[in-house]
């Protein structure tokens, strides 16, 4: 376990999948970061890579060979490298290799940085990188980090989401585990959302952001606690709690991806929202958590 530590925060992350487990903030004396109960999700925070969401049928086709993965890729169940660290900063890596080339024919390097960038402030940055001569490389890449709620007092129903900008957003609609691009419907962002345990019940709300710098505020009136991210480059956002299991606590979710539409073709390469990555590229996605 990896431990980073400033005055108001620490922060723990663990080297299978890269993935952020706690954040406790020492002032406040409060853990924001889901605990993982299994009883309703095991998780705490894991990293996508390198799909997004799930694919028609669990496969997709390469050059005329069909693979096949689970949801949200294989990254989050596999061992990282730590290839940085200090007190306030810890990158992780996974790259490309005989188990990972069977079920994804691309060479890549993946990293993960997270960062102590204030005394109340966690930045996390994927980094992609093709380290192929030739090949270019398609995927996609997101966080699912989960918020325990209530966090210090009232109930799930007491919070509510506040987005910046105040504008209308598409929202993209998931029919079953499959995205409906074709068909948004429109998101006034003008009012924040309350959180309500049905709106859940045909799984994400899926907000396009179209890489615009995009903040979304976490908190519960007359609160003093509470989080607010900040999406730099995205192309999508999720805001998830598991449907019908009264769940206490929120995951969202910044992606550079989306699961397969409706009617994919399985050809990975022309894989709705996927990013292309050409030989030698680097691509970087980042979002910051600010904890109050």
């Amino acid at each position: 376990m990896i431990i980073l530590e400033n005055n108001n925060l620490q922060v723990k992350i663990n080297e299978e999948g890269a993935e952020l487990t706690s954040v406790w903030n020492k002032v406040a004396q409060l853990e924001y970061i889901w605990v993982g109960d299994p009883k309703y999700w095991g998780r705490h925070a894991p990293n996508l890579f390198p799909i997004v969401g799930r694919l028609r049928g669990d496969q997709f086709v390469v050059d005329g060979e069909t693979y096949y993965m689970n949801q949200h890729g294989f990254a989050r169940n596999m061992h990282f490298d730590v290839v940085e660290q200090s007190e306030q900063e810890v990158v992780l890596r996974l790259s490309d290799n005989e188990s990972t080339l069977r079920i994804y024919p691309f060479k890549f390097r993946f990293d993960v940085r997270f960062i102590l960038t204030n005394q109340d402030e966690v930045k996390i940055d994927y980094i992609v990188h093709n380290p192929d001569e030739k090949e270019t490389l398609f995927f996609s890449v997101g966080g699912h980090p989960a918020f325990n709620l209530p966090l210090d007092g009232g109930k799930f129903s007491d919070y509510y989401l506040s987005i910046e900008p105040e504008i209308v957003y598409d929202r993209v609609r998931l029919v079953g585990p499959y995205s409906n691009p074709n068909l948004p419907t429109p998101f006034n962002a003008n009012i924040p959302l309350r959180l309500r345990q049905e709106d859940y019940h045909d799984d994400a709300i899926v907000l396009k952001l179209d890489r615009q710098r995009t903040s979304f505020l976490l908190a519960r009136l007359a609160n003093q606690h509470g989080m607010k991210m900040t999406v730099e480059n995205a192309q999508f956002l999720g805001i998830w709690t598991p449907a019908g299991k009264e769940a206490p606590f929120i995951a969202i979710e910044p992606w550079w991806g989306i699961a397969d539409t409706v009617d994919a073709t399985g050809n990975f390469k022309e894989k709705f929202g996927a990013n292309v990555l050409a030989a030698g590229d680097t691509f970087e996605g980042s979002y910051s958590m600010t904890f109050f």
